[in-house]
């Protein structure tokens, strides 16, 4: 069960990185203290972490903490939303709400506390729900949980049909999470009073409420993460696409570069930190096209045929790379160029992508093609 604690420890973290980049945005201060709560009441549901708490604070103390936890998870996601509405009338409702949690909250404190110790040490399936302060603790919280869930549920269901995805994707997660504990909660309260009243539920039940409770937090956090997490992951592939392709232009670059040195603009920054981080690599990519194509354009008086440069581009990457080692030297004997130079025309297919992979067509050709042993030809 430690393995899931990496999603919700995953969703702070990052929700934490987007706080440090907007400071001031109230809505997204809410989510990071919403999933922060949820994160830290997770570990307290495990009997591992909850005895070592109780341990070292006392009988009851994990649970009285895992139900505080919670009913300030559903505040701050509530607040989320009340935020997001802006305004005066918002704001209010986020006071008036916060009176409610924290006399909910002070009261099941109040409740656990007025009982022996060993009353709360045990799981909610073992309560000894006869017992009223017992009953009040876990039915209080329940039907707050309850209320405040349910309100969340249909607020991001209401947002999910408004939006697109991959955004609408994560809010119906999160809304199947947060829909699935209401309905948790709600039955555990109806349970809290039947056995408050002398009846017995099944234990099997019991134990399959527990385990919603504790999947639908997880759905809920996956949810709220869920378009972040996929657009970093779309970031990375075009990190990983776009140092691969620069490392693959490196033999036309440098060709090129040995013709037109004045060509080569200058770096940004040449610290090792700027070839990892994700913009020094954009950077360097782009830099790197724009630089081969101004040296084409350059050097296209050598490779065109009666001044035709749009027919340069469309030979064979490995004619192209020959022509292009051949000007290469003629430039350094100091020829002069035949003929003016002509814009070089873009790959078939006119988008950037084209054009980038006919250059990595050209420079692989380059870097697999054997140096010429013959005398230059005669070029037409």
């Amino acid at each position: 069960m430690e393995f899931f604690l990496l999603l919700p420890a995953a969703a702070v973290v990052w929700k934490l990185y987007q706080l440090t980049r907007a400071p001031h945005d109230a809505p997204l201060r809410a989510v990071v203290l919403c999933l922060l709560s949820a994160g830290l009441s997770y570990p307290l549901a495990m009997n591992r972490f909850a005895t070592a708490v109780d341990t070292m604070a006392g009988y009851g103390t994990a649970k009285l903490i895992q139900n505080v936890l919670l009913l300030l998870m559903v505040y701050f996601l509530m607040c989320f939303y009340l935020y997001s509405a802006g305004g005066q009338v918002g704001r209010h409702r986020a006071r008036r709400e916060a009176v409610v949690v924290a006399v909910v909250a002070v009261a099941i404190t109040m409740a656990a506390e007025t009982v022996p110790h060993p009353a709360l040490a045990g799981s909610f399936i073992t309560a000894d729900m006869t017992i009223t302060q017992v009953a009040f603790f876990y039915g209080g919280a329940g039907l707050y949980l309850t209320y405040a869930l349910g309100m969340a549920a249909h607020w991001t269901r209401k947002y999910a049909r408004m939006s697109r995805r991959p955004h609408a994707t994560g809010l119906w997660m999160a809304a199947i999470g947060l829909g699935a504990m209401a309905v948790a909660c709600a039955i555990r309260a109806v349970i809290v009073a039947i056995r408050w009243s002398g009846g017995s539920v099944p234990r099997p039940l019991m134990s399959g409420v527990a385990v919603v409770v504790l999947l639908s937090i997880l759905l809920f956090l996956a949810g709220v993460t869920y378009s972040g997490a996929r657009a970093r992951i779309a970031s990375a592939g075009l990190w990983l696409r776009h140092r691969r392709d620069h490392r693959r232009l490196s033999p036309l670059w440098e060709l090129l570069a040995e013709a037109y040195p004045e060509n080569v603009l200058r770096p940004a920054s040449a610290s090792v930190r700027d070839r990892w981080r994700a913009r020094g690599v954009h950077r360097r990519y782009h830099r790197r096209i724009v630089e081969c194509r101004d040296s084409l354009v350059d050097i296209s008086p050598y490779l065109a045929c009666e001044g035709d440069g749009s027919a340069a581009l469309e030979l064979p990457p490995a004619e192209l790379a020959a022509r292009l080692r051949r000007a290469v030297a003629e430039i350094g004997q100091g020829d002069p160029a035949p003929r003016q130079a002509v814009p070089l025309a873009m790959a078939l297919g006119g988008d950037h992508r084209s054009d980038v992979q006919q250059l990595i067509a050209v420079s692989d050709a380059l870097r697999t093609a054997a140096q010429p042993s013959t005398p230059l030809e005669t070029r037409c």
